[in-house]
């Protein structure tokens, strides 16, 4: 059986409690060393087979996967964050059911809430956005021409920019240029939840300056929005006392 399991974000105590029982159980562990923490194999028992992926191809990936499989070993495939956004397993699971190799998943924690984590934010503020965009700027990889920077900066929304810490001064520009005022809340945040993280809060049109001046080119993720300083909301209707749901009636007026 094959495990792709999250790492989530980098500390590695946020790694899920499935997780971590799966690695402690695995025979062979291929995990993502260009992203993971290391320190997540601490928990693998004593001598497993460790792979490396960031020196191999999806091919060699495959092989020892399937060779493990007909060993009756134990596989865990290591992603970062949550294997699901920009994990690549699709193309993984795709060669495993040509195999006939069983796999399941476990999710992770991915770097975007690690990020709200690290500066106590709420992405989904009333009356600022009710919508969490995660996307990434082109870059060796494109994108669909629908899902440019623009046409989603046009939303206002909250926004995650994944892979892109190389590249802050052209999405400051293009932000602006999509109508985004200059002046409005942006974050860096270098290895979210990692022993050195590092937060650089900043605003849309500073983005470039205040990446360079902390010397962030990767491995960090950019945030776009009001949430990131949440000075602008209204209370939610959730436990407001003068609106009823299914678990609680109305009673009077809100306190002000």
């Amino acid at each position: 059986m094959i495990h792709f399991v999250g790492a989530g974000p980098g500390a590695v105590d946020l790694i899920t409690v499935r997780g971590m029982r799966l690695i402690g159980e695995a025979d062979v562990i291929i995990y993502a060393g260009s992203l993971v923490n290391p320190g997540l194999l601490d928990y693998a028992k004593k001598n497993p087979d460790i792979y490396n992926s960031a020196e191999m191809t999806l091919e060699e990936v495959a092989e020892v996967m399937s060779t493990a499989d007909k060993e009756g070993k134990s596989v865990v495939r290591l992603h970062t964050g949550d294997a699901s956004i920009y994990g690549a397993v699709r193309e993984q699971m795709d060669i495993l059911d040509a195999m006939g190799i069983e796999y399941d998943s476990t999710p992770g924690v991915s770097a975007c809430f690690g990020a709200a984590a690290s500066l106590n934010i709420e992405y989904t503020l009333p009356d600022v956005t009710q919508t969490l965009i995660i996307t990434r700027m082109e870059g060796k990889t494109g994108v669909p021409d629908r899902e440019s920077i623009e046409s989603l900066a046009a939303h206002r929304t909250s926004m995650a920019i994944y892979l892109s810490a190389g590249m802050t001064e052209e999405l400051s520009k293009r932000l602006m240029d999509a109508g985004v005022c200059g002046d409005m809340p942006a974050a860096i945040i270098y290895k979210a939840t990692w022993p050195e993280e590092r937060i650089v809060i900043c605003t849309v049109s500073t983005l470039g300056k205040r990446a360079k001046e902390a010397g962030i080119t990767k491995t960090a993720i950019i945030l776009v929005g009001d949430a990131v300083t949440h000075t602008k909301y209204s209370r939610s209707k959730l436990y407001d006392p003068t609106f009823s749901t299914e678990y609680r009636t109305a009673k009077g007026e809100l306190q002000k």
